[in-house]
């Protein structure tokens, strides 16, 4: 499999039903003296982005840019739910409030995360066509923006079966692909869509097909396909994996193997890496097993929650023994300082063309200062600038992973400008590490790391130690 590693941000509208996930978390002691109904002790409660909202929000954890179209009612939940969409840097200039309630699952927690019980508030009538056509005329003016559209159906209201043809006809008018998690019977709803995600239970929905076994599923899918006029219909399975038809042979995908505690939000995260891949040009199967991975990743969590691009990194490296996981791309570190808000981040930088011992006790002892070391890696364009003509000797991927493959490094991001300082800006590092043949005064992004209270650590090289000694002796 091609590593999704120098993903783009490409910008992705997420159209649909969103909610508010609540947990209450307590214990369960006694049975209540006046039913014979267990009672319920709450400790604390905390309330997350749910339905639609999350699949927006493993979007952003995808390091995509996303904006989101949904309505919301007039209420508290609904603030708050628009709230914690801009905290996530979701543009809401889409979302319309209405006189409705917003939905809002408040699931009550107890012991060891065992759910007892779960409390629905929420209107689940569809929007009207004056409704409709100011969503629509929204959409039109904003339509050139996105690189893909991402339907995500709740049966909740908003998705009407004219409000979702209108958003499938405009797109393919605009040659924007539309991707949909259906969860409606109808199928005509659908119809013209790029691709279409059911589960087992909405593919007999849809088709009123038998899908017991694996030619079972393959003949309602492929008759999905048909009747919908779409280029894919990807099948989860659930423990059985996924299984994509299309224009070739089936494909199956097998489930990931991680331990489940919890499936909520398993396919918004499926559909959400889908997008993410396909808006990025991967190919369909790519797309898919990438997808896979990050489901598996979402099931082995406790409640709604999303996936980060460094853990499913990290996971596709386990399955392929590759250290290409530990290179970031510029965009993959734009919320790296908040994901490790309670790290200590080192930073160094370097051209590293070829690797020597005086590097590794370098690097080695750098990595001691904190937590995770990031290294600055100068791109060959940028070695050339600073070098001369002839350097880089290694191409700047081989360096990087060569980097990778020290355990004590754990990421590397590769920059083309001549100094890091714009890096260091993004990475906010606690302690910032250069060699000793630099002083106090001329280290780049020295004021950067001070201003949040960190330092500058000047360690020295192991003499006669470098690359220029190594390429002398060669000559």
């Amino acid at each position: 499999m091609r590593f999704f590693n120098n993903i783009e941000t490409k910008n992705i509208l997420v159209i649909g039903d969103v909610m508010l996930d609540t947990y209450f978390n307590g214990d369960v002691k006694r049975i209540s003296p006046e039913a014979p109904v267990p009672v319920f002790r709450k400790k604390y409660e905390h309330s997350v982005l749910g339905g639609a909202a999350n699949v927006a929000a493993n979007l952003i954890a995808a390091v995509q840019k996303v904006s989101m179209m949904a309505i919301v009612g007039k209420d508290h939940a609904g603030e708050q739910l628009i709230e914690q969409l801009r905290m996530k840097g979701i543009n809401t200039q889409l979302v319309v409030t209405l006189e409705r309630n917003t939905t809002v699952k408040t699931r009550f927690l107890a012991d060891n995360n065992q759910q007892v019980l779960r409390l629905d508030i929420e209107d689940i009538d569809e929007i009207n066509n004056d409704e409709c056509k100011v969503l629509i005329e929204n959409l039109t003016q904003k339509i050139e923006q996105f690189d893909l559209i991402l339907i995500s159906d709740y049966l909740k209201g908003l998705l009407s079966y004219q409000f979702t043809q209108s958003v499938i006809n405009i797109a393919n008018k605009n040659n924007i692909p539309v991707i949909i998690d259906v969860k409606d019977q109808k199928v005509d709803k659908y119809k013209n869509a790029y691709l279409i995600k059911p589960n087992l239970k909405e593919l007999h929905d849809l088709t009123r097909m038998p899908v017991l076994n694996d030619t079972e599923i393959i003949k309602a899918s492929e008759h999905l396909k048909k009747i919908c006029n779409c280029n894919y219909v990807l099948t989860t399975c659930g423990a059985r994996g996924m299984v994509l038809v299309g224009n070739g042979e089936p494909y199956f995908i097998n489930s990931v193997g991680q331990e489940v505690y919890d499936v909520t939000g398993a396919g918004d995260t499926t559909i959400a890496y889908l997008a993410a891949c396909i808006a990025n040009g991967l190919s369909i199967k790519e797309s898919v097993n990438i997808a896979n991975y990050a489901a598996g990743i979402q099931v082995s969590k406790v409640g709604t929650s999303s996936v980060y691009w460094q853990e499913v990194q990290q996971c596709l490296w386990r399955q392929t023994k590759s250290y290409i996981h530990k290179v970031l791309s510029k965009d993959m570190i734009e919320n790296f300082r908040e994901q490790q808000k309670n790290k200590k981040i080192v930073f160094t930088n370097g051209c590293f063309d070829i690797l020597h011992i005086g590097h590794v006790k370098y690097l080695k002892e750098a990595s001691q200062l904190g937590d995770i070391l990031i290294i600055g890696l100068n791109s060959d364009d940028s070695v050339k600038r600073l070098k001369g003509p002839e350097r880089p000797i290694n191409y700047e991927i081989d360096r990087a992973e060569l980097l990778a493959a020290l355990d004590f490094v754990d990421y590397i991001v590769i920059f083309e400008e001549d100094t890091p300082y714009e890096l260091i800006k993004r990475i906010q590092p606690d302690i910032l590490v250069k060699g000793g043949d630099y002083c106090y005064d001329n280290v780049v992004g020295t004021d950067i790391v001070e201003k949040r209270g960190g330092k500058l650590v000047l360690i020295p090289f192991v003499e006669g130690q470098s690359t220029t000694n190594i390429i002398k002796k060669l000559g």
